[in-house]
């Protein structure tokens, strides 16, 4: 009888607290890191790159290659990752999630450590294993590296627009309605659940949901988010897909992602919808409009002018995005009733023009 075996990577350190930025250079030699790279989003090597190079002089560490990137086309990061040297022991990215995709695609398809560095808790990319980039001009996910280490500044993390955090606490809270997707297309015989993962992230986002707080710029709650949003990527890997943390949500915010010019920020419009697909699943809907209302979620979404007619349109397309799923999305009679609520539910009401 062959005996069923399950090994996962996850990532060798996980640095989260004020200041860890200075200390970067330090985290890196510990893990003989002694040649690198590093990719750093628009306009923050002039915030924080002279703190990042003295840690790295520091510890003695040659700096083969740094740049600024504004980019996610897949075509000009393929040249990128092509163009760097041999010698490089590890790829950094520090910045946002796209400079954070870039970075682990790099490392993806040059088979290079990719070390995590991000300035804003918007979603749980800087943990997880694949990447959101242009392909023919429209946001895809793609596989990428799972990151070898992971170093979060909260004194960095505060610095960013709040909107970032909003993004955040909209991708954290969307892993109760995915992991319910997750049983629901199971009991359809469509996937296969991961006892485990589907543990770790439930874990992830009830450790979150539970967290007292008086403003979502303190520490405990940064921390608790930016924790959460990690253990979300390992419960990916452990899964070996994202079905763990991406269900029915995130397939409308895809479908977003293709009909419009300038989409919102990924983890906003996932907050959207799993308000949406916790109230078409009749689960915890409640518990997700208190952590939406209570951390001022709803009332920066208030403020975008969303139009209800793009939501409708997504809805639409959404299992289009992964046909090969089942979650509660894929059916007719739960498109219908996401639809209804976009016209019916007076939170939605409230925020949609």
């Amino acid at each position: 009888m062959k005996v069923k075996s399950h090994s996962i990577s996850i990532p060798a350190f996980l640095k989260v607290g004020r200041g860890t930025l200075g200390y970067l250079g330090k985290f890196l030699s510990e893990n003989n890191f002694n040649r690198v790279c590093i990719f750093f989003g628009n306009g923050l090597i002039e915030m924080f790159g002279n703190m990042v190079f003295e840690s790295l002089e520091k510890e003695d560490i040659e700096l083969l290659h740094h740049e600024e990137l504004d980019t996610t086309d897949i075509e000009d990061i393929t040249r990128l990752a092509f163009s760097i040297s041999n010698n490089t022991d590890a790829v950094i990215g520090i910045g946002g999630g796209k400079v954070i995709d870039v970075a682990k695609y790099v490392g993806f398809l040059r088979k290079i450590p990719f070390v995590s560095v991000p300035t804003s808790s918007s979603s749980d990319g800087f943990s997880s294993s694949s990447a959101s980039l242009l392909v023919d001009g429209k946001r895809t996910s793609v596989p990428a590296r799972l990151a070898y280490g992971i170093v979060v500044d909260l004194d960095v993390i505060k610095s960013a627009p709040e909107k970032f955090i909003y993004s955040g606490i909209g991708d954290l809270i969307s892993k109760i309605t995915a992991l319910y997707d997750w049983i629901y297309e199971t009991d359809k015989g469509v996937g296969e659940l991961d006892d485990f993962a589907l543990m770790i992230a439930k874990k992830a986002v009830n450790s979150f949901i539970r967290t007292p707080f008086e403003s979502i710029q303190d520490d405990l709650f940064l921390k608790e988010l930016v924790d959460s949003l990690a253990m979300s990527g390992i419960a990916n890997e452990i899964a070996g897909n994202s079905s763990p943390t991406s269900g029915s949500e995130h397939l409308i915010s895809h479908a977003l992602d293709k009909i419009l010019d300038e989409p919102q920020l990924h983890g906003v419009q996932v907050g959207i919808a799993t308000y949406i697909m916790s109230k078409v699943q009749e689960h915890r809907y409640k518990r997700v409009n208190e952590v939406l209302a209570t951390t001022g979620f709803w009332d920066y979404v208030k403020t975008l002018k969303i139009k209800r007619e793009d939501f409708e349109k997504a809805i639409d397309i959404a299992p289009n995005i992964k046909p090969n799923r089942h979650t509660f999305i894929h059916e007719e009679e739960y498109r219908k009733k996401a639809k209804e609520l976009l016209y019916k539910d007076e939170i939605l009401k409230d925020i949609f023009q």
